[in-house]
C-alpha cells in the first residue's frame, strides 16, 4: 500500500491555514424510517420470535415458537430519532423493550425484555439481506445479531446474540415492515444496492458508516460526484476512462463505532488503522481481494484518528474521514482539492508511484492545482499498460 505522504503532510497544513479544526456538520436524513408492528419469522425454521406466555416480567428471555398469531408474537418497531435503520423493539404483550441482558457484548448473551430505557442495548439496526422485508437484527451496542441459540430451527429455543453472518438463522422476515421491499440502499445496505453483484471490470465505490455515525445523504452523493469528476478527468487525459456502476456508492453500515476503527491496531503505523480496518471489513462482507481482478475498489470511511490518513495501491483506494467530509462538502475547502486528491489516489490504484518532485502531474503536489494538472505521457502509457489498464474504455 502506498502511503499518501502528500496528503499526510499537506492536509494538516491546509487545516491550519483554513483556521484550525474543521467542523463536521450533520443534516437531516433523506429517508425517514416509519414505526410499524410485525411478527418476526426466523429464516431457518420458520418459527416466530415469541415472548413466552406473554410474560410481563423483566428479564424474560425471548424464544422462537411456532407462529400462532398471538399478541406475544407481535412486536412494535419504533425508529430511533436521527437514524434511518435503527429501532427500539417493544413487546406488544407487555409494553417492555427487547434488550440484550446486561448490555453484554459476549456471544450467547441472552435477548430478553426489560423496561424501556433508551440505552444502546435496546437499540437494533435492521440490515437488509436483499430479500423482501428480510433483515438481520443487529444490536447497536455490540454489533452482534439476534439469533436462536446455536442457530437452531427448533421451537422453544432461547434467543441470544451471536456474530452476524449470512446463515438463514441470522435472518428475520418482518411482514409488517412498511412498503413492498427492503429499505432503500442508502439506509441499510450490507448488500449491493443494485440487488446483485456489480459487473466486473468496473470501479466499485464504498462509504463505510460506523455504527454511531448518523446517515447523511451528502456523503454518498458527494463521493459519487467526486468519482464522476475523476471519471471525466481520466477521459480527458487518456481518451478513455473507467466505468462506474448504476448506484455509484455502496453505503455500508459498519459493524463498529467510529472509535473502534480509529483505535484498534492494524499494523505498526497508526496512520493506516482506520482505513485498513475498513478495508478488512469490506473484504469480509463483499468477498473482495487485495488486489481484486474483478473490480478496482474505492473505500471511504467516516473515521480517522490522530495522524491518520489514507492512500492507494494497485486495485484499491482507501480514504479516511477528511476525504469523506471533503466530498460531502462539509470541510470548507474547495471541491477541486478533493477532485485532485481522488485523481491522485486513483493513479496509485492504476499502478502509478508518487512523482519525485512537484512536476505539474497529479502524482505530485500539483494535484492541489486541479484542474491545472496533467499526466505525463510516461504516466499515461504506464496506466494503459498496467494491470487495470484494460478496465478503461
Amino acid at each position: 500500500m502506498r502511503r499518501s505522504r502528500l496528503l499526510a503532510v499537506l492536509v494538516p497544513l491546509l487545516a491550519v491555514l483554513a483556521g484550525g479544526t474543521v467542523a463536521v456538520l450533520t443534516a437531516p436524513t433523506a429517508w425517514a424510517a416509519a414505526a410499524f408492528t410485525s411478527t418476526a419469522v426466523n429464516g431457518n425454521g420458520g418459527n416466530c420470535l415469541d415472548l413466552p406466555n406473554g410474560s410481563t416480567a423483566n428479564g424474560t428471555q425471548l424464544i422462537q415458537w411456532g407462529c400462532n398469531g398471538g399478541t406475544n408474537q407481535s412486536f412494535t418497531f419504533t425508529p430511533v430519532a436521527g437514524t434511518t435503520d435503527q429501532y427500539t423493539i417493544g413487546t406488544a404483550a407487555a409494553g417492555k423493550c427487547v434488550d440484550v441482558y446486561g448490555a453484554s457484548t459476549a456471544d450467547n448473551a441472552t435477548v430478553i425484555q426489560w423496561g424501556c430505557s433508551g440505552a444502546n442495548n435496546q437499540k437494533f439496526r435492521l440490515v437488509t439481506t436483499g430479500a423482501d422485508k428480510t433483515f438481520t437484527v443487529q444490536a447497536l451496542h455490540s454489533g452482534k445479531c439476534v439469533v436462536p441459540a446455536g442457530g437452531s430451527a427448533t421451537a422453544n429455543t432461547g434467543v441470544v446474540q451471536l456474530p452476524c453472518g449470512t446463515a438463514a438463522s441470522r435472518t428475520w422476515r418482518l411482514a409488517g415492515f412498511p412498503g413492498t421491499s427492503s429499505p432503500p440502499p442508502s439506509a441499510s445496505p450490507s448488500v449491493t444496492p443494485t440487488g446483485g453483484t456489480p459487473p466486473a471490470r468496473t470501479v466499485r465505490v464504498f462509504w463505510l458508516k460506523p455504527s454511531d455515525v448518523a446517515y447523511d445523504q451528502r456523503y454518498p452523493d458527494g463521493i459519487a460526484a467526486v468519482m464522476r469528476e475523476a471519471q471525466n478527468y481520466y477521459r480527458q487525459e487518456l481518451g478513455k476512462t473507467f466505468t462506474l456502476n448504476s448506484v455509484v456508492v455502496e453505503v455500508v453500515n459498519g459493524d463498529h463505532v467510529r472509535s473502534w476503527y480509529e483505535n484498534t491496531p492494524n499494523g505498526g503505523d497508526k496512520y493506516w488503522w482506520s482505513v485498513t480496518n475498513m478495508q478488512n471489513e469490506l473484504a469480509r462482507k463483499f468477498a473482495l481481494n487485495n488486489p481484486d481482478s474483478r473490480w478496482l475498489c474505492v473505500g471511504e470511511i467516516s473515521a480517522e484518528g490522530d495522524g491518520a490518513g489514507g492512500g492507494g495501491s494497485p486495485g484499491w483506494v482507501v480514504l479516511s474521514g477528511h476525504d469523506a467530509d471533503g466530498a460531502a462538502g462539509v470541510s470548507g475547502q474547495s471541491m477541486n482539492r478533493w477532485y485532485g486528491g481522488m485523481v491522485h489516489e486513483l493513479g496509485h490504484a492504476f499502478g502509478l508511484p508518487d512523482a519525485a518532485s512537484t512536476d505539474g502531474t497529479p502524482m505530485s503536489a500539483s494535484f492541489y492545482s486541479y484542474p491545472n494538472t496533467h499526466f505525463s505521457q510516461a504516466q499515461k502509457n504506464s496506466i494503459l499498460a498496467g494491470p487495470y489498464g484494460t478496465f478503461l474504455s
